[in-house]
């Protein structure tokens, strides 16, 4: 048996004369580094926009420089895993330091990044938590050397508006540009607006339009049986709002939970004078309010531009407080930075991994979401960021209710919906279009038949996509509530399961499909259209299509209701991932080197074997659902150094564990004395643990020498 080793480390160091070396590293610096350009860096507008002159050289400006996410390939593979019923990952998400560890930018290229910034005069503000974005600040000279750009101030003709922008691509070092993906605050044209259609008339002193009573009835949230109580749902907003509106809202409906807070992202402070998005704060808020009143909301609040975009995405994700995103701002594609719009698609990714829902508007401007910016309403465009695979874009319905029950429903005229000239269209979509298409889902919207809205001191009747992405967060948070009591995993990243619940014979019981109505390019149609998406929410039906369908803990367990869907829960069984999550483990423990093959494929777990005093542990925790048989195997290889056939030095012990440590039972040992050619399957009956949750837990310990590996690989919980 090769011993395997802790880690040496050797240095050799040769002194050569100073100013040779320098000479030396500068001309080969110069010869081996050129400046490369970072595509898509450049604002659309700059190409027909007037120049009016240069930006004055000592303007500051503030800049996020986002990095390239580690293992993109590997990164799509587990995202596909996890969000695909039946998979050993299905539900087992990550945590924002497994998902660093995994695919976070290196802290080289962080700190190579960082390094040459402060190289060039700007002043680091800050790194985001989840090490995709450097902040910084400097002045427009120094700004340009730093980015070889040319800042310069436009005339957008279109719009009427002025603003800044570089007019060549942003270039780097290329030793740094290998570790960027983009710029963002190179610019200031783009302004994010807001989904809302509010009405001409005054504020009214009494309420009109639909309040919680009915909508709640007409989508059937209210035969859930569910509150929002331990949920956190975070709001994505440019502007602020003010407490008493809210309070005011809540005492006309009877609504009592959580006091809502602000998270600030890079200083943003509008609460104590908020601007002309107040109502649409207000409304998000009011609106998840309505349908999840004890789910605790986390206003977050940003500058309205680039960085301030994709500042947000990387702090929400970071902090990883909230289960469920709401966004009802966005920006037309073609008039967006496309490096900007990567830089929080990347975000997106993360809060995917995280088992982070995520619901969009999809415009108010239909098929021509470009109307309200420079490219106008001839160009048929869709909003970002509903157009990213990973957020589900609401679309806009017009509702009629009798009372507290639902009567019909027909496409809102101005839903936001079409193709996407951005993002291509992902595995799980329907259509025969090769790039994404949008909306994914849709509710209530026209404000003809509008939510009661508390704000600006008075009462309003608002409408909007703005309207309808809340109420579907509202639902999400109603869904995660129920899946934790039933031990299930929370929604996630929601489209892969609406498209499967949607192509099943329970779509009509699940979502109403809308067959009416158009918007300016495209009609209703049954099943999936680009006006309506799949439809709007059938809450009960809905609900038991993804936790009895779709849902499940990662491998479909029952959550104790005495009935077992057969499924195998162990996430990345066979440890080709290339890292340990879901399992807990030892240093050095997955591993894929030759010197002890795997069972299959190239990854297994290799506890000790070092030859000296040595313990290595392998740990996930699951739950069997009550009624589950459950059987739980896995190959193993034992080698060995040791030369005795009657004394076990070398041990490796398997045990069920409870939540608290304690040693349920222990399935077997092995030890030195098992040494011998080739993998042996092991199985034991873990039946008499269904409706628990245990942990499953390798330990192999050494003693001071002579070493023996325990090799595992292909571990299968399966239940049926």
């Amino acid at each position: 048996m090769i011993p395997r080793h802790l880690g040496t480390a050797a240095a050799v160091f040769v002194l050569l004369p100073l100013s040779i070396t320098a000479l030396g590293a500068t001309n080969a610096d110069a010869a081996s580094n050129p400046r490369v350009a970072l595509p898509q860096t450049v604002n659309p507008s700059v190409g027909h926009s007037h120049r009016i002159g240069d930006l004055p050289v000592g303007q500051k400006l503030s800049v996020s420089v986002s990095l390239k996410l580690r293992d993109s390939a590997g990164l799509d593979r587990f995202l596909a895993a996890v969000g695909t019923p039946g998979s050993p990952e299905y539900g087992h998400y990550l945590t924002p330091a497994q998902f660093a560890a995994r695919f976070a930018p290196t802290k080289a290229d962080l700190d190579r990044v960082r390094s040459y910034l402060r190289s060039q005069g700007l002043t680091v503000t800050g790194v985001s938590g989840n090490r995709q974005v450097v902040s910084a600040t400097g002045s427009v000279s120094k700004i340009n050397k730093a980015f070889g750009t040319h800042e310069t101030n436009y005339l957008d003709t279109a719009r009427h508006r002025h603003f800044y922008a570089n007019d060549k691509a942003a270039t780097l070092p290329s030793d740094v540009a290998a570790a960027v993906q983009g710029v963002s605050g190179l610019d200031n044209h783009t302004v994010r607006h807001h989904n809302l259609v509010r009405p001409a008339a005054a504020p009214r002193a009494a309420s009109s339009g639909l309040g919680p009573s009915q909508y709640d009835g007409a989508y059937r949230f209210d035969k859930l049986g569910a509150d929002g109580t331990g949920q956190t749902v975070a709001l994505w907003e440019f502007d602020g709002y003010k407490q008493s509106n809210l309070t005011t809202y809540d005492s006309q409906y009877g609504l009592t939970g959580p006091s809502v807070s602000t998270v600030s992202v890079d200083g943003a402070s509008y609460d104590s004078s908020p601007g002309d998005g107040q109502g649409e704060v207000e409304l998000d808020s009011e609106i998840v309010r309505g349908v999840a009143p004890k789910a605790t909301q986390l206003i977050y609040e940003a500058p309205n531009s680039d960085a301030g975009e994709v500042d947000m995405a990387a702090k929400i994700v970071s902090d990883n407080r909230a289960s469920v995103i709401s966004i009802s701002w966005g920006s037309c594609e073609p008039d967006t930075t496309s490096s900007s719009m990567t830089s929080v698609n990347n975000s997106f990714k993360q809060a995917a991994a995280q088992g982070i829902s995520i619901f969009s508007a999809s415009g108010d401007d239909g098929s021509r979401d470009c109307s309200r910016s420079t490219s106008g309403s001839s160009v048929r465009a869709v909003d970002f960021p509903a157009s990213s695979p990973y957020n589900t874009a609401v679309g806009g319905t017009d509702l009629s209710v009798s009372g507290t029950t639902y009567s019909s429903e027909r496409a809102w005229s101005t839903s936001g919906g079409g193709i996407s000239t951005v993002f291509s269209r992902p595995s799980w979509q329907t259509g025969t279009a090769t790039m994404r298409t949008v909306p994914d889902v849709s509710s209530n919207a026209d404000p003809a038949s509008g939510f009661a809205i508390y704000t600006v001191g008075g009462w309003q009747v608002y409408g909007g996509t703005s309207a309808a992405a809340p109420l579907w967060s509202g639902y999400a948070a109603l869904y995660n509530q129920k899946a934790a009591a039933a031990g299930k995993s929370a929604l996630g990243e929601v489209n892969p399961k609406i498209y499967s619940v949607a192509s099943g014979s329970g779509y009509s019981s699940a979502l109403h499909d809308i067959t009416s109505g158009s918007n300016q390019d495209y009609s209703t149609a049954t099943g999936y259209d680009r006006v309506t998406g799949w439809g709007s929410p059938i809450a009960d039906g809905l609900t038991s299509a993804l936790m009895g369908g779709t849902g499940g803990d990662g491998g479909g367990s029952s959550g104790g209701d005495g009935t077992c869907t057969t499924a195998q829960l162990l996430g990345n069984n066979g440890f080709e991932t290339g890292s340990a999550s879901p399992w807990s483990a030892s240093s050095g423990v997955v591993d894929s080197s030759a010197s002890e093959p795997a069972h299959g494929g190239s990854w297994k777990a290799w506890l000790d074997g070092y030859g000296s005093t040595h313990t290595d542990t392998l740990s996930q925790s699951v739950t069997i659902a009550s009624g589950c048989k459950a059987t739980f195997s896995f190959w193993m290889h034992v080698d060995t150094d040791e030369n005795t056939s009657s004394t076990a030095y070398d041990k490796l012990q398997v045990q069920a564990v409870s939540s608290g440590g304690t040693v349920l039972g222990t399935l077997a040992t092995y030890s030195n004395l098992n040494a011998a050619s080739g993998y042996v399957q092991k199985s034991f009956d873990l039946s008499s643990y269904a409706g628990k949750s245990i942990t499953l837990k390798f330990t192999g310990t050494e003693d001071s020498s002579l070493g023996t590996s325990f090799v595992i690989d292909d571990t299968a919980l399966n239940v049926s």
